[in-house]
């Protein structure tokens, strides 16, 4: 009984370390999925932005064109 005594604090000490691994465990888990989601959404913004770019630069040609073609019927 008076080795329990001496050495509960040591024990509690213990477990309350275990308790902190497990929770800083957890929290790494859940960090690392939060960077993948952030990578898969970046992935997702830059195809947008892509397309965005891509559909703009399609109707700046159209514009283009057609400002051509007006230029060469008021040329002739």
């Amino acid at each position: 009984m008076e080795l329990l005594k001496a050495f509960w604090p040591i024990g509690v000490a213990f477990v309350a370390f275990l308790a902190w691994l497990i929770r800083l465990e957890a929290r790494s888990i859940e960090n690392s999925k939060e960077i993948k989601r952030l990578w898969n959404q970046r992935r997702e913004d830059l195809e947008a932005s892509r397309q965005a770019r891509e559909d703009t630069n399609a109707m700046l040609a159209e514009i283009r064109d057609d400002i051509k073609a007006l230029i060469s019927k008021v040329g002739k």
